[in-house]
């Protein structure tokens, strides 16, 4: 195989954000080609803000050679050495392990593998990963850091046990696609009438999940939270995202605070890599009904997996562009599975709607 990495930029929304405050979505973005005359490419990215896309190119291109000039039979047939290779490079890795610009650019590549293989399979990504056997699958996932919690048997009866109902899952999946929530109406710095112009919208699309993004100032918080509320009405599902705003104390104060406005959950309440933290919101928060959810910041599977043993989401948010592809996404899916927690992929933009897509359609 040969590959190209590029970088692109969209247009950022008008958006207020709290840690992020001057996005430029972009993306680096691995293009995979192969002397086979059928002329498929693999297309991979990974996302970034604008100004550190260039770093992760350099990165891409520092693993390039382990993708170069192999035979993609080769590597989905060993999937879970090849996933090894990427993250354990001898000299790479000290930038790493497995999180940071060196498991971004990691991410970009193995999209693009396996973007490649479902093309040459004739499939979308989703039936690819439906279709596969289960041992299969679990050939491509590696199991270091977490057979403490999920050993390879253990993975077996989950998706043993989920072939049971599989075709009714994936026609209901086809029929009436894949449940999501709206941010686009609550974003801070809104003026109310704007607020109440697009929460309007919405309903009128056919949306029942609405985010509010809070965290600045709590009686602002509490003013659109009961607006948005009073629109929506009791029924539907609201959330709430503070983008890491506070520290764990603050974090259950505010919310409860605003727990009368009914969260089903509060994302991403204070630092993403604060386990305990999470853990001590969580055991405050769940008498209230609320729910934590975090993980669009997760490095990697070790983070989820201790966010599991601590108790400490309802909730599993990944970022398949910040985990190490749908090699590594399998391996949190299944962890949350054993642990009866909820996944809730992460999706910013048409960047992620195929990808995730394709993953939550998938499994």
């Amino acid at each position: 195989m040969l590959g190209s990495a590029v970088q692109f930029s969209a247009q950022s929304s008008s958006a207020f954000l709290m840690r992020h405050t001057d996005p430029d979505y972009s993306a680096a973005y691995v293009v995979l080609e192969t002397d086979a005359e059928d002329g498929l490419q693999g297309c991979g990215l990974t996302f970034t803000l604008g100004r550190g896309t260039e770093v992760v190119v350099c990165a891409v291109n520092a693993l390039a050679h382990h993708v170069l000039h192999k035979d993609l039979g080769d590597i989905v047939g060993n999937f879970r050495g090849f996933y090894r290779e990427l993250t354990s490079d001898g000299q790479l890795r000290w930038i790493g392990p497995e999180k940071g610009v060196v498991h971004l650019a990691t991410a970009a590549i193995l999209n693009a593998v396996w973007d490649l293989w479902a093309k040459r399979e004739g499939k979308p990504l989703w039936k690819l990963l439906v279709d596969m056997d289960p041992r299969m699958l679990l050939s491509c996932i590696d199991f270091r850091y977490i057979t403490d919690v999920l050993t390879e048997e253990d993975a077996l009866e989950i998706l043993q046990n989920g072939q049971v109902g599989k075709k009714e899952r994936e026609d209901q999946m086809l029929t009436q696609g894949y449940p999501a929530y709206t941010t686009s109406c609550a974003w801070l710095g809104y003026s109310d009438d704007l607020l109440k112009q697009l929460c309007t919208a919405a309903l009128e699309d056919g949306w029942t999940r609405f985010k509010v993004k809070v965290g600045a100032d709590l009686e602002d918080d509490i003013r659109r939270c009961r607006l948005i509320r009073a629109m929506i009405g009791p029924e539907k599902i609201l959330m709430m995202d503070a983008n890491q705003r506070w520290e764990v104390p603050e974090a259950v104060e505010r919310m409860s605070q605003l727990a009368e406005f009914k969260p089903l959950w509060i994302e991403e309440p204070t630092s993403p890599d604060d386990i305990l933290g999470h853990a001590a919101i969580s055991k405050a928060l769940v008498p209230l009904g609320i729910g934590v959810a975090t993980g669009e910041q997760c490095h990697n599977r070790v983070i989820f997996k201790q966010l599991l043993q601590a108790n400490a989401v309802q909730f599993l948010q990944i970022d398949s562009c910040r985990l190490g592809s749908v090699n590594e996404i399998l391996s949190v899916l299944l962890m949350a599975k054993k642990f009866g927690r909820i996944f809730n992929d992460f999706l910013h933009g048409i960047l992620f709607l195929n990808l995730n897509g394709s993953i939550a359609c998938g499994l």
